[in-house]
């Protein structure tokens, strides 16, 4: 789940003892933003040679969907990487990884569908291979994490992307609690230092030195083995006295939502109601993003000023059906079109009064369904692109590219591949020219559509009142779409008022922060959306309904 593009470095490794982890196989429930997603089962064998991981497994998360037929990583007995083996179909297409290492060097043969490239990547002696999503490979990181000390650096291949530093920032003796008793485990605190990046991690090791639980708040993700999924996974969400479940029948299946309303009125009662959109990946309901559910906090505030808020799991998350690997911008707003039309038939909703609230890429979900349905009296787009999705997708790149550590002829090179990918899952001419590992990811409806999504050309046929809300620091969607959107809204020919706030010091999450940064996300202490944000959105929408 580490980002694909990642810089090769060599890395030291920091000073270790001695000690063998015990074998045998361990499985594991995979979670993003408390969910079930998947489970993997995974083997740790002691081999005449050294050591041997394996592991199948399945997985079904956002727009991707992996099953795992055999994974396979053999390390000498002083874990210098021998070979890997994958056998998986990702988003249904066959993939196949042959990896043969040696004390600098990894060759990979990669077959994705009937295309089969080679390619070589300096690596480190001893480097860890963890390719993404195949987390069977995390058992020889806790392995070796049970002989460093805290400031070690080890050398991690993301096959087969290249080689990142993996840092042990903080190690912590904790206990967990199991219906079987007390698991006394460590707690390592990792940071991965991707395109010079750093991406969080931990990992928690037992005993045995094996892993018990793996951690990236990047993402959301939680892999936890099975006989402590009950004790780990308790995820805390701000729940609210007028909080129901609800289902909502969309094309075909049904999408789990929750209805918040505000205590102790009365049913019969008609409420302005407002209907919450989520953003790009794999959202529940509440937007749990690093810890921060969004949209609970959101729905909590709307209900207790008197509004019926609405907020539902994307297809194919959490308890939603769907399938999510086929989904276009175009089939999400239709999505939100059966939200709008279920909050409509509600007895308590005034089906005058209803209004949509869409956050990053939910923003460009809720301009395509209003521009085609008059049941949205009011539009609230918060954090929203202002170019098109290929436009900013360049600039996030860029301002990474800004921050690594990279030479010009590397942030060159790596531009222009970014270029070549659009060309490619824009045309369909080109993916010849596109590393196979790279298109598994990058070529699906989804992302089609939203490098195609052009507000300019949607916003024309929104008719509605407009509110434009953006943080000052946020650094994914920078201040100035909000700027664009508000041009754009301003010059329809026919069109409702339009207000851009911009609340000062607040990120692309919508809480108070120090510089903005993706990197800053994991140390944010108050994880609460910032109270200028909500009174911005209740004070406008108490004008607009």
């Amino acid at each position: 789940m580490l980002a694909a593009v990642l810089l090769a470095a060599g890395t030291a490794s920091g000073q270790e003892r001695t000690g063998d982890p015990a074998p045998g196989p361990a499985n594991y429930t995979i979670f993003i933003k408390g969910q079930r997603v998947g489970h993997e089962e995974a083997n740790l064998v002691r081999t005449p040679d050294g050591w041997r991981i394996s592991s199948s497994s399945r997985m079904a998360a956002g727009q991707m969907t992996l099953e795992n037929r055999h994974f396979e990583v053999r390390y000498g007995p002083d874990w210098q990487p021998i070979e890997l083996r994958i056998d998986a179909v990702i988003n249904g297409k066959p993939l196949a990884i042959t990896t043969s290492f040696t004390m600098t060097t990894a060759v990979s043969e990669i077959t994705s569908g009937d295309t089969t490239n080679t390619k070589s990547d300096t690596i480190s002696a001893r480097a860890l291979v963890v390719p993404n999503n195949f987390y069977a490979g995390y058992e020889a990181v806790a392995a070796r994490l049970m002989n460093v000390e805290k400031g070690a650096q080890l050398p991690a291949y993301v096959a087969p992307t290249g080689e990142v530093p993996l840092i042990v920032e903080d190690i912590a003796e904790e206990q967990i609690q199991t219906a079987g008793g007390t698991l006394a485990v460590r707690r390592f605190r990792l940071t991965f230092q991707n395109l010079g990046l750093p991406v969080a991690a931990d990992v928690w090791v037992d005993g045995r030195g094996r892993m018990a639980r793996l951690e990236v708040p990047a993402v959301s993700l939680q892999v936890v083995r099975e006989e402590l999924a009950t004790a780990m996974t308790r995820f805390e969400v701000a729940a609210h006295p007028g909080d129901e479940p609800a289902t909502i029948r969309a094309n075909g299946f049904n999408l789990a939502a929750t209805v918040t309303r505000p205590v102790g009125q009365q049913q019969k009662v008609r409420l302005p109601a407002v209907i919450l959109v989520a953003g790009a990946g794999p959202q529940d309901r509440n937007e749990l993003v690093f810890g921060i559910p969004v949209f609970a906090h959101i729905a909590n505030a709307l209900a207790d000023a008197g509004f019926l808020v609405v907020r539902y799991d994307k297809r194919g998350v959490g308890q939603s059906g769907g399938r999510p690997e086929s989904a276009t911008l175009k089939d999400y707003s239709e999505d939100l079109r059966a939200a709008l039309a279920y909050a409509a038939k509600r007895r308590d909703v005034d089906p005058r009064r209803i209004a949509v609230l869409g956050h990053s890429e939910g923003a460009a979900v809720a301009m395509l369904a209003a521009a085609r349905n008059k049941r949205v009296a009011a539009l609230v787009l918060v954090a929203g692109m202002g170019t098109t999705g290929a436009e900013i997708v360049l600039e996030q790149q860029q301002h990474l590219l800004a921050r690594a550590k990279l030479t010009d002829a590397e942030r060159k090179q790596k531009i222009g591949l970014q270029h070549r990918i659009h060309q490619a899952v824009l045309t369909g001419r080109g993916w010849e020219e596109i590393p196979p590992e790279i298109r598994s990811a990058a070529d699906s409806p989804w992302f089609r559509s939203f490098l195609a999504f052009d507000p300019a050309k949607v916003m024309k046929d929104v008719r509605q009142p407009i509110l434009i809300l953006q943080g000052t620091l946020d650094t994914q969607v920078k201040p100035h779409h909000a700027d664009k959107l508000a041009a754009m809204a301003r010059a329809r020919k026919k069109g409702g008022a339009v207000q851009l706030t911009t609340v000062e010091g607040v990120n692309h999450l919508l809480v108070p922060a120090a510089t903005g940064e993706f990197d800053e996300y994991p140390d944010i202490k108050e994880k609460k959306v910032s109270a200028k944000v909500i009174e911005a959105i209740r004070d406008w929408l108490k004008q607009a309904l």
